[in-house]
């Protein structure tokens, strides 16, 4: 609920006087419930995740969290910043599933896992843990919208990363869109993904609809761009001057920076306004693409693997071209 300052320390001030009329507190609220009502409800949950998103949205600065989550909208429930706790906060969604509620958008984060529904629980219902898929399915089927936040609840992430010796990954992490086929899931991918992205998704659809969505139904505001052309390296990659050990000046491509295959507009947005993953070095690991972290069985950093014909036959760059040859005739049989 919101409530201003001044009106909380009026009521409080009062609280002798409350205890004996509760009907005053009521009143001291009213507009203040009313005003909360009025903002859109968002229910968050939590699945196979390290919380990274929610951390990552918590740093947001325009708006800040404490705009968002009191002018914005209402959050309803949320595992890791909710205010309550226990039967308390559960009986938020338990009453949202049981009176069919389709007035909430529903936001994801992390991966869902297929293998067994043990793998990831919240709550208990006749003495047996509740699983976070049938949470997921009951609450998505009527919510008003679908938002896959973060890699894990877009594409899978690293929960479903491929181990080797293993077929697949051991808890069979799927993407909030295999719960719910042919039924629309905005994607907004990352890493943890940058807490504008998350919060200009969640803002837009808010005040206009649904964005523009490219093929991976990631909103093209923030993922119609590749980062190798905006990064700050690009004049050295033109340059044809390469990084060849972590900590040099350079392009990073050929220690394994994946910018030219990842849309996102972290160069230019940056993050916390002060740098970007390439600008301190880093180099992309890919975080926005489906393909994370496996990225075509390379794992994050190791470079595409590709002998002399292919890279002449391929690589029509010239000084790039011309890097990886000589990387070949320093005795490497692939670059």
């Amino acid at each position: 609920m919101a409530i201003s300052r001044r009106n909380f320390l009026k009521v409080s001030a009062s609280a002798g006087a409350i205890a004996a009329a509760p009907s005053l507190l009521l009143s001291a609220c009213k507009k203040e419930i009313a005003a909360a009502l009025k903002r859109s409800p968002v229910i968050w949950i939590q699945a196979q995740s390290c919380s990274g998103c929610s951390v990552s949205l918590l740093n947001g600065q325009n708006p800040g969290i404490a705009e968002l989550i009191t002018q914005k909208i209402s959050l309803d429930f949320h595992q890791t910043v909710g205010g309550g706790t226990g039967e308390a906060l559960l009986q938020v969604i338990e009453k949202a599933v049981e009176k069919k509620r389709n007035d909430f958008v529903l936001i994801v984060e992390g991966s869902i896992p297929s293998k067994s529904d043990l793998y990831c629980t919240l709550g208990e219902k006749n003495g047996n843990a509740t699983a976070m898929r049938e949470w997921i399915l009951n609450l998505g089927r009527n919510a008003k919208a679908l938002v896959a936040v973060g890699t894990c609840a877009a594409f899978g992430g690293i929960p479903a990363a491929s181990l080797t010796g293993l077929a697949g990954n051991p808890t069979g992490a799927q993407p909030l869109s295999r719960l719910f086929p042919g039924k629309p899931v905005v994607n907004v991918p990352g890493c943890p993904p940058h807490p504008d992205w998350m919060m200009g998704t969640l803002v837009h659809f808010l005040l206009k609809g649904l964005p523009e969505l490219d093929e991976f139904n990631r909103p093209k505001m923030f993922y119609d761009v590749v980062v190798h052309e905006k990064c700050s390296r690009l004049p050295e990659f033109d340059a044809g001057r390469y990084a060849e050990k972590w900590g040099e000046p350079g392009c990073l491509y050929l220690l394994g920076c994946l910018g030219m295959d990842s849309g996102c507009d972290i160069p230019t947005r940056q993050w916390l306004s002060a740098n970007s993953c390439t600008g301190c070095g880093s180099g992309c690991i890919g975080c926005t693409e489906p393909v994370f972290p496996d990225t075509g069985n390379r794992g994050l950093y190791p470079h595409l693997r590709a002998g002399r014909d292919a890279i002449e036959r391929n690589v029509t760059h010239t000084p790039l071209r011309q890097a990886l040859l000589k990387r070949l005739e320093k005795g490497a049989a692939h670059v």
